[in-house]
């Protein structure tokens, strides 16, 4: 590959090595992955990363609008209407208020490097209509949608911070069973209240990325690899 061409957004691979930089990571960039795998296309499996931490991002975002058309007399007159009524749509950086407040329980997702799996009761034409709106929202600034406080990596964060803690504690007390039964369980209050915003922020920086590269191609009724029915949302980098 021609290692040459124009990079749009001026980011390099010294970008991320320079600490005086001004480039500013925080705000999603359109180009950055396309300039990533310009750059870094010696790296195997590269693109299937990049493309997974977006279509991680859309399933987020399609599963947010979904539910919060959940239990609304037309919930597909009500997804369109979030699109005219809402220019800006976005949930709190609280993502316990999220979850209470806009999330349906019995919706859940799984992502893929090809789309990503809606698992519940959902209309396929609304979720054709969510999925599409919410790739919208989130490549034009409601970067919100995709963090779901029901999301793996937050139970990932959870055991981490938890083994973390409880290793840590755990050595500063006395070896006795009553002193480390309370180091653990210590350690296991401290990590749930942990968890929302160090997950959050996990999910906001490193498991997601703003869906810029990506197209839906089609919504279908399909059955997993396990044979649970769902509705695959297909994808592809563009």
């Amino acid at each position: 590959m021609n290692t040459s061409v124009n990079n749009k957004s001026g980011l390099s691979v010294l970008d991320f090595l320079n600490f005086d930089s001004t480039f500013d990571l925080t705000v999603p960039q359109p180009n950055l992955d396309t300039d990533l795998l310009e750059q870094l296309y010696f790296i195997p499996g590269l693109k299937e990363v990049l493309l997974l931490r977006q279509v991680h991002a859309l399933e987020h975002a399609t599963i947010w609008l979904v539910s919060k058309s959940n239990g609304v007399h037309n919930p597909g007159k009500y997804i369109d209407d979030i699109q005219e009524k809402f220019p800006v749509y976005q949930f709190s950086n609280n993502t316990q208020e999220n979850s209470s407040g806009n999330d349906n329980q019995l919706l859940g997702g799984l992502s893929t490097e090809k789309g990503f799996y809606v698992y519940g009761d959902v209309n396929i034409s609304n979720l054709r209509r969510a999925a599409n709106i919410a790739l919208h929202r989130l490549t034009h600034g409601d970067w919100d949608l995709a963090v779901h406080p029901r999301c793996g990596t937050n139970l990932s964060v959870s055991m981490i911070l938890t083994a973390a803690l409880a290793l840590g504690i755990n050595l500063f007390l006395p070896r006795g069973p009553v002193e480390q039964f309370f180091g653990l369980g210590l350690a296991a209050t401290t990590a749930s209240e942990l968890t929302p915003d160090v997950g959050a922020f996990v999910q906001r920086y490193i498991t997601t990325a703003i869906p810029f590269n990506l197209v839906i191609e089609n919504v279908t009724p399909v059955k997993d690899n396990l044979g649970r029915k769902a509705h695959f949302v297909k994808v592809k980098w563009h």
